[in-house]
């Protein structure tokens, strides 16, 4: 059988990986082995966090909304129980907007939120 001896080939994924990591730290943008290592650990970095970044976008909406809900004289807690009993369907990446760019349009959620959980 033929000797084979990917010139080309292996250049070109050599290359490749050389390009992704550029601007990397130290021999992470100079050798390939290092690159290689480098660049595959930040996909996993990256895939990982692409799922970590929803739930901090969650945690920092309902801080939001359970600040403004204090602000008006309820909890969080009390304040989504009491938009589901009124049939508000907003989501909290909505609410926490509302919180912090219309203070009076949440105001006026947070009662009739208040009013909709007294009456159940």
């Amino acid at each position: 059988m033929a000797r084979v001896k990917r010139g080309t080939k292996r250049r070109a994924r050599r290359k490749k990986y050389l390009k992704r990591t550029k601007g990397f730290f130290l021999t992470k943008s100079k050798l390939y082995q290092s690159a290689q290592e480098a660049a595959n650990r930040a996909d996993r970095y990256a895939k990982r966090d692409r799922r970590v970044k929803k739930r901090e976008y969650r945690r920092l909406w309902i801080q939001r909304i359970g600040a403004a809900a204090r602000l008006n004289g309820t909890t969080y807690g009390q304040l989504i129980h009491g938009l589901k009993a009124a049939g508000v369907e907003l989501d909290r990446k909505v609410l926490a907007d509302i919180a912090v760019k219309d203070a009076a349009g949440f105001a006026a959620l947070a009662d009739k939120a208040k009013t909709a959980a007294a009456k159940k």
